[in-house]
């Protein structure tokens, strides 16, 4: 009992700080991504942290595998290093005996992958993709921004104003360049504000501005004069939601069984299946030589991740294209690597018996 309280603390342990690390990766990669789309105006800056959050949500079945992954595998891995394996060898306790701390381990966690996998991240899946489809319905008002050139959704309009819309909702300093019909206009004026005709319709109200109007290259231009120039505004038509099967319910694939919907939710249930074959596969794969090198048996375990990554994403496809059936492509991966886990601990037992037979004569 002791000696399960202590692995379970330290796979704890280990495994908060790799999610934490992995998180904070995670996060700061879609950060950098969402800004550069802010930057170029394609995404809003208030979008940003929902767009975060819906990321995160979708990419956390992943981090929570390799969290599993990598913590017994670091944490066997140090107990190796430390010697403490060749004590536990020689007392006659073999390597399999780490099988069930690993599981008392992991089986609450793939639980909670599972449930990520097939309910959470699909959701979050729809939400982004309903909120950037919401965003990009928006009317060229509404993406006016203080200080920032916008584009408008026709990318026939460039937007700028100087001074954000106050209490009043008018803004100051408006710029707007327009191309219509092979001739660029340019407009400018003191002021700028949204308002409701009497029919329904809105309209941008530009006061106090010249109009700039002519050909580009041609010194033929014209220069207009106005006190109030007023432009309707162009209702969108709400576009519809591209299909993607990421974002599907689960409960929906399997009720329509299609191939792409069979393929999908194979992948679905490999991920938490994953996770428990690799952390298995961490108790043969933690062997470190402590007088040799500690990354070497980590290299080994990044390429084996990636191996089976590319399996369940190669079995997904052919579930997909009707290559092969849902049962084959959703469980031959897994039958696979977890033979290979069986023979890899086979060898390590093997490997360690002849000293354990020698120190016990």
């Amino acid at each position: 009992m002791i000696f399960l309280r202590a692995a379970q603390r330290e796979f704890a342990n280990t495994a908060i700080a790799v999610f934490v690390a992995l998180f904070a990766i995670l996060v700061t990669t879609v950060l950098i991504r969402l800004l550069g789309q802010a930057a170029g105006g394609s995404v809003p800056s208030e979008a940003v942290v929902a767009l975060i959050g819906f990321g995160a949500l979708a990419q956390l079945p992943i981090v929570l595998s390799l969290t599993a992954f990598i913590a017994v595998l670091m944490t066997l891995s140090r107990v190796y290093r430390d010697s403490e394996m060749v004590v536990w060898f020689a007392s006659g306790v073999p390597l399999t005996r780490w099988i069930r701390p690993v599981l008392r381990f992991v089986v609450p966690l793939v639980v909670v992958i599972a449930g990520v996998t097939f309910f959470v991240a699909p959701w979050a899946q729809l939400k982004s993709t309903e909120y950037k489809a919401r965003l990009n319905n928006q009317d060229d008002a509404t993406r006016v921004a203080p200080g920032v050139f916008r584009e408008s959704s026709g990318a026939q309009r460039v937007f700028f104003v100087e001074v954000g819309a106050g209490d009043d909702g008018r803004v100051k300093n408006v710029f707007v360049s327009t191309t219509q019909n092979g001739k660029l206009g340019v407009m400018v004026a003191e002021e700028g504000f949204v308002e409701t005709g009497e029919d329904g319709q809105r309209y941008v109200v530009l006061e106090r501005g010249r109009r700039y109007e002519g050909t580009p290259g041609s010194p033929d231009y014209s220069v207009m004069l106005f006190e109030r120039y007023s432009v309707r505004i162009e209702s969108k038509a709400a576009a519809a939601l591209p299909t993607k099967t990421r974002m599907v319910a689960t409960q929906t694939l399997v009720d329509i069984p299609t191939p792409d919907h069979l393929g999908e939710l194979s992948s679905r249930f490999g991920i938490p299946m994953a996770a428990l074959v690799l952390s298995l596969m961490a108790i043969p794969l933690s062997y470190v030589n402590p007088r040799a090198g500690r990354t070497s048996n980590m290299i080994v375990a990044i390429l084996l991740y990636l191996v089976y990554s590319n399996m369940v994403s190669v079995a997904q496809s052919w579930i997909s294209h009707g290559k092969v059936s849902f049962w084959v492509g959703a469980f031959a991966p897994h039958l696979v690597m977890a033979a290979l886990v069986v023979v890899m601990m086979l060898r390590r037992m093997w490997v360690v018996a002849p000293w354990r037979r020698r120190a016990a004569a």
